[in-house]
């Protein structure tokens, strides 16, 4: 294995750690079944499946429901470097309704940074791949760790 494959193994197992520590204190992750399917350095795919509890009154899912599925996968990738970040500002449009039923996936990507901010890009995808909303995040780092490297456990919180 390279030396390039082994930072690249130890970035994403450090972004495991600090989703996985984050995850622990997350109300709606429980609440509304969110899972996280892939997490990387800059990156994160977190999904749900919708049910009629997450639809609007017209039966699509509640703009609501996918936006905060999308800042869970932003607020994942944002933090994989265990530098605790926040969102400093999102937008999201919405393409398409979600259905009840269907599994939704959000997937977040570091589009570029500099200084302490950050851009996301995070497409939230349906069934077969049917694009439902776009969001953008702009995140700002605070300063100091997620977890504590040593032990996992969590320090911003």
């Amino acid at each position: 294995m390279t030396t390039q494959a082994v930072a690249e193994g130890d970035a994403d197992a450090l972004a495991r750690r600090v989703a996985e520590a984050m995850r622990i204190g997350e109300g709606p992750t429980a609440l509304l079944g969110l899972s996280l399917d892939s997490i990387g350095d800059g990156y994160a795919q977190a999904s749900l499946t919708l049910d009629p509890r997450m639809l609007n009154g017209l039966g699509g899912a509640h703009g609501g429901i996918l936006f905060l599925l999308a800042d869970n996968a932003f607020a994942y990738a944002c933090n994989s470097r265990n530098a605790a970040t926040v969102a400093q500002a999102c937008t999201i449009s919405f393409l398409a309704p979600g259905r009840d039923g269907e599994r939704v996936t959000a997937e977040a990507r570091r589009a570029g940074e500099a200084g302490r901010s950050g851009v996301y890009d995070v497409r939230v995808t349906g069934d077969g791949g049917r694009l439902i909303a776009i969001f953008q995040g702009l995140s700002r780092a605070l300063g100091g760790p997620v977890i504590d490297p040593a032990t996992g456990d969590l320090v911003h919180g």
